[in-house]
């Protein structure tokens, strides 16, 4: 296997409408997947949950039944959230390896760890069970995706050796930002010595729709460069990073991706300096630091699309102050018609105990439902 650092995360894949509801365009998937191989990158990262649980058959599909198993790398993950007694462990792997028709998974992951997340899995005992599975060979590489503080990821890594490498949300907004503290848990990785697997380079979309004052900063150093390929390539050029997944719904993603990640070139400094500048314009302007990965929509009991109505405002918030219509007023009416309004919100707090960014979820469908509604 090459060692290039793109990652395909297959947690945002194109979607189709039609008369059962959105689905996965698996055709579209197949011409993704062929010319992700194709230009030599291998990693493919799926999970449980992802696309409404379809994630897994799409990589199947997609890429296993079409492809030599030594073709490419794939990683599965468990996750707290769907896990009661220790023989669901075991339930969740093998219905994984079903569905994605591998009997073995290259890299396999306990999810979201945090201080919550933590008591569950060693109460089950996911990590003696993790590391039980790289002995069978059901795993090659274990590890962890970790959202909480560096002194809880070093705490982690302490109590729980054998660990090959942690996944860590890091991009240039969060890296000094004190809830997510990607440079932080970065530091405690390099410590323990462990590589990186980085999620979230570009924040659910956040730094691939900068403000047009950060854009113009961008353009006019490299216009030949896209917004997004900055987040990836902050992350890509740090030393102890080995992977950096993008979740990419797009032919136009992915062969933006690929055309800056084949023959990879870090920051310069001057670059680096820019950068710090547009996370000072960004933070100026963002409302919710929502990365939309949609945890907080499963189990919500007012059927609200909480990640929608967050870009919605957040967007809104960046509009000139000026208009008197935009058109996210328009989105947030339409979704309303089938969704709950952020305002039916009954603050019953499911949202904000499966939240990776720990945000004050509640408090924030309020203020979308006074700034829309």
């Amino acid at each position: 296997m090459n060692e290039k650092k793109l990652g395909f995360g297959l947690m945002r894949l194109p979607m189709t409408e039609g008369p059962q509801g959105s689905c996965i365009d698996i055709e579209k998937v197949k011409e993704m997947v062929d010319a992700f191989l194709e230009n030599g990158f291998t990693y493919f990262d799926t999970a449980w949950m992802y696309c409404g649980f379809k994630s897994e058959d799409a990589a199947k599909e997609a890429l296993v039944d079409r492809h030599p198993r030594d073709s490419f790398t794939l990683a599965d993950k468990l996750h707290a959230e769907f896990i009661r007694t220790k023989e669901d462990r075991d339930y969740i792997l093998q219905e994984q390896m079903r569905k994605t028709g591998v009997d073995f998974f290259d890299y396999y992951l306990i999810h979201d760890v945090g201080a919550h997340h933590y008591e569950i899995y060693k109460e089950l005992e996911c990590f003696e069970w993790l590391r039980g599975l790289k002995e069978s060979g059901k795993a090659k590489k274990i590890g962890f995706s970790f959202h909480d503080s560096a002194e809880l990821l070093d705490k982690v890594l302490t109590e729980q050796p054998g660990m090959d490498f942690v996944q860590l949300q890091m991009n240039y907004l969060d890296w000094e930002n004190e809830g997510v503290q990607s440079r932080k848990c970065y530091e405690v990785a390099v410590k323990h010595g462990l590589p990186v697997f980085v999620m979230e380079p570009v924040k659910g979309g956040t730094l691939a729709n900068v403000p047009p004052e950060a854009e113009e900063m961008f353009k006019a150093h490299r216009p030949d460069m896209s917004v997004a390929s900055w987040a990836i390539r902050f992350v890509a050029g740090l030393d102890n990073v080995k992977v950096v997944l993008s979740g990419m719904s797009t032919m136009e993603q992915l062969r933006d991706n690929m055309g800056f990640m084949s023959d990879f070139e870090p920051l310069s400094d001057s670059e680096q300096e820019i950068v710090k500048q547009v996370t000072d314009i960004i933070n100026s302007n963002i409302a919710v630091p929502c990365t939309g990965c949609a945890y907080c929509v499963d189990g919500c009991p007012m059927n609200i699309p909480i990640p929608k109505y967050f870009s919605l405002y957040n967007a809104d918030m960046q509009e000139d102050k000026s208009k008197d219509w935009t058109p996210q007023w328009g989105y947030y009416n339409n979704l309303k018609k089938d969704f709950g309004s952020a305002a039916s919100c009954v603050g019953c707090g499911q949202c904000e105990r499966v939240c990776p960014q720990h945000l004050p979820i509640i408090r924030h469908l309020q203020e979308v439902a006074d700034h829309f509604e």
